[in-house]
């Protein structure tokens, strides 16, 4: 793939996650700022979920999008040093198509297979 392209697109996917993080850190506040109120009845909201459900949801969606700025990063680190479209697992191409669809994927599709299949 081409450099500056993937450059580009790995930038635009740092971008993308790092305004989620900010407007997830701007709704968990104010989630914790609702929790604050001494008239806000966490649990026997019947509009909905709890305070604390909705905390915890932003909390791991902010968690992934972290992890997921991390990984753009160590792609751009990659695209630097010339590594950037190999595999870091068994050392050999990541297909391009691949690369299109997960810029910032540091391993091929065979790998990742047995990556997976090793968790379950």
């Amino acid at each position: 793939m081409d450099p500056d392209i993937a450059r580009g697109r790995l930038a635009a996917e740092r971008a993308d996650a790092s305004a989620l993080i900010g407007s997830m850190r701007a709704r968990l506040s104010a989630v914790v700022d609702a929790a604050v109120d001494e008239h806000a009845d966490d649990e026997h909201d019947p509009e909905g979920s709890t305070l604390a459900f909705e905390r915890g949801q932003l909390v791991a969606q902010i968690e992934r999008s972290t992890e997921r700025v991390a990984e753009v990063d160590a792609a751009l680190a990659r695209l630097g040093d010339g590594t950037y479209g190999r595999c870091l697992d068994c050392g050999g191409d990541i297909a391009e198509v691949r690369l299109e669809a997960l810029p910032a994927t540091g391993v091929c599709i065979t790998c990742a297979s047995r990556r997976h299949r090793s968790r379950w």
